[in-house]
């Protein structure tokens, strides 16, 4: 039974952290939890007279240096002066260059949030009438590329090695004291503390790149580090590394010396460590909820505590699962797990779901605010998903605790046949050791009686001599021997010692309540695995309630909810008049709206197949406020495709949308209809 269930253990947990990792790697960068609510001039606005600053307004507070708020002329060039201010609480300005000629400005900011999140974006506006600007709009999303990437990976470890190492030790302090001198159980909650203080140090190296440029080579900026060391979110880094410095005092007192004690002693020892490791365990965890989302937004007074709560019951219920499945694989036969404490786990795991869905009924509340919120919001979405996950992880849980009880039934039964089968060596030895004493005994009578007779026939001499040299010969071969019975005698017993451990083994695997168990409590740490990399995205994912008090407060944004039907499509047919200038030509605009849009253009023959053309050009004209045209040269992708990216509309309206289509050196055609962007 053994030899099936190791590769399919290994298959499963394989097959879980794939799904884990799949999870992470597209979870992309990660969301602006402060989003853009206003700004002056208003994005896509056209004004007479050139403003003497630009002023943003977000959800909430953010922090901004030097250049996180910068606005260029056409030409990309910078025309702001000074360091922006704040103004209002949410609201930042900086002051403009004077005599701005007219023209198209960009404004671009990238700032970090209050919860320790990086936010960037781009508008435009235009002073007297727009024009064509050569500016890219910033489109590389902020914590986003190889540095963004890793920066989810080590949330993902610092979350797993804080459940792992939380969970574990509270699995020994609760349920299972004897596991304090378990091996494996020692290693998995030392590989936590070791996976938390990595990832804690890898999250303080890559904080200032993640937040500001991105790139891989600002890692290991001294400045930039000391910049990170000065925010909030730094600050909550260092605290836990020197919580995790008391967490490693903790963790040499817990398997060495209360391993060392006697039952009784452990019990005095136990109260001492559970209060010093909560107040740890919390200290973690608040490093958490005073740096992100918690600590921002509507109640934060009460969200951090609630944070904290919901923190600690993940870690013992998901961290204590994972010591449960460490003990019931790893575990030597002569210290399995004991169904008392499978009993107590299984008490402590319900307390932590009742706390869990407690503290996540507010923090949804308070996340996302409506119902609706639950749809249209990628945060509700993915929510509504790991509600779906914690329910799956709470069915599985309920047959483990049937396994449990049955495994408690038969525990008594068990432990009598183990003895019973102990007994049976300690016979078996002292009836072979009885034997070979009796042997003994009569094998040195019958070579007595045979040394005298031969000693009656000899001379004195040859006696005296014979007597000497068998004398010595005997010496030696008794020396011999006896290093040679001590050999064989050590060599045995660590042979009996391996058969009777794998028999123990044996009849422990053989057991269908354990083994049943076993099985059960894979699942739920696969899915435990999965549930984690899932509550990860979702701390990077901006909250559904901002996101919609966003969208409510933008006039921009709303123009764009309710163009929400997607892609504009024009089919144009054209005829350049020479040969094989007859075709059709397809202009798709996604997604339609003012700022930034998506243009992709499809020319076909006649009869539907794609062809390559020399030149294609297009622009956009609004002629009731006399803007434009508006000039796009997109790039050639494949045959018959063409695509341009950042395609600026600067206002909504009834745009005329012309195609020029060249079909030879002398042949060409420009065809144009209507469309209601924005």
């Amino acid at each position: 039974m053994t030899q099936t269930t190791a590769p399919r253990v290994r298959t499963l947990v394989l097959l879980f952290l794939a799904a884990a990792c799949a999870l992470l790697a597209a979870a992309g960068p990660a969301s602006a939890h402060a989003a853009l609510t206003g700004s002056d001039p208003q994005q896509g606005a056209v004004v007479d007279k050139a403003p003497a600053q630009v002023s943003l307004t977000f959800s909430e507070s953010v922090s901004m240096d030097d250049d996180s708020l910068r606005v260029l002329d056409p030409k990309g060039k910078r025309v702001d002066e000074g360091r922006p201010s704040g103004t209002g609480g949410t609201t930042y300005t900086v002051k403009l260059h004077a005599g701005l000629p007219d023209g198209t400005y960009t404004v671009t900011y990238q700032v970090v949030s209050a919860d320790s999140h990086p936010v960037a974006g781009a508008y435009t506006f235009s002073v007297g009438a727009p024009s064509e600007t050569s500016v890219s709009v910033y489109t590389t999303e902020a914590g986003g590329g190889v540095v963004g990437w890793l920066y989810g990976l080590g949330r993902y470890v610092s979350y797993a090695g804080f459940t792992v190492l939380v969970g574990g030790a509270a699995f020994v302090l609760a349920c299972w004291p004897r596991g304090s001198g378990v091996r494996p159980v020692q290693r998995l909650v030392v590989t936590g503390w070791l996976a938390l203080t990595a990832a804690t140090l890898l999250l303080l190296l890559l904080r200032g790149s993640y937040t500001g440029s991105g790139k891989f080579g600002d890692v290991f900026d001294l400045t930039l580090l000391g910049e990170v060391l000065q925010t909030k979110s730094g600050a909550a880094l260092v605290s836990r590394l020197l919580l995790l410095a008391a967490a490693a005092l903790f963790v040499a007192v817990l398997f060495g010396a209360y391993d060392k004690r006697e039952d009784e002693e452990k019990r005095d020892l136990s109260f001492g460590l559970a209060i010093g490791g909560t107040v740890v365990a919390a200290g973690l965890a608040a490093t958490w909820a005073m740096s992100e989302h918690a600590s921002v937004g509507l109640q934060a007074g009460i969200a951090m505590p609630v944070d904290v709560v919901h923190l600690l019951a993940v870690a013992a219920w998901l961290g204590g699962l994972t010591a449960l499945l460490v003990a019931l694989y790893r575990a030597s036969a002569e210290t399995p797990v004991p169904a008392l404490a499978v009993r107590r786990f299984s008490r402590v795991a319900f307390g932590s779901v009742v706390a869990l869905v407690a503290t996540g009924t507010y923090q949804s509340w308070r996340q996302l605010g409506s119902w609706t919120a639950f749809t249209d919001t990628r945060y509700g979405q993915l929510l509504l998903v790991k509600i779906g996950l914690v329910a799956v992880l709470v069915g599985i849980a309920y047959l483990s605790r049937r396994w449990t009880a049955r495994l408690a039934e038969n525990e008594p039964a068990l432990v009598r046949q183990r003895e019973g089968t102990a007994e049976e060596p300690e016979a078996a030895k002292a009836a072979s050791t009885l034997e070979k004493t009796a042997a003994g005994k009569a094998s040195g009578a019958e070579s007595a009686t045979e040394s005298g007779v031969e000693s009656a026939t000899e001379s004195g001499a040859a006696k005296e001599a014979g007597t000497a040299e068998a004398a010595g010969t005997a010496k030696v071969s008794a020396a011999a021997a006896g290093s040679g019975d001590s050999r064989r005698a050590a060599q045995l017993a660590r042979q009996r010692a391996a058969m009777d451990a794998a028999r123990r083994k044996r009849q422990r695997d053989a057991d269908p309540q354990r083994f049943g168990l076993r099985r059960s409590v894979l699942a739920e740490a696969g899915v435990a695995v999965v549930l984690l990399a899932v509550t990860t995205v979702l701390t990077q994912t901006e909250p559904g309630r901002t996101e919609q008090e966003a969208k409510a407060a933008d006039p921009s944004s709303s123009a764009a909810a309710s163009a929400s039907s997607g892609t504009v499509t024009l089919d144009m047919p054209f005829d350049t008049g020479g040969q094989n200038g007859k075709g059709v030509i397809r202009v798709e605009l996604d997604p339609a709206r003012v700022g930034a849009n998506d243009l992709h253009l499809y020319v076909e023959r006649p009869d539907g197949t794609a062809i390559d053309i020399p030149e294609v050009k297009v622009a956009f004209t609004q002629e009731a406020k006399d803007i434009g045209p508006l000039p796009v040269v997109p790039d050639h992708i494949t045959t018959g495709h063409w695509s341009a990216s950042g395609v600026q509309i600067p206002m909504a309206g009834d745009w005329e949308v012309a195609v020029t289509v060249r079909t030879s050196d002398i042949d060409q055609a420009t065809v144009s209809k209507n469309a209601q962007i924005g």
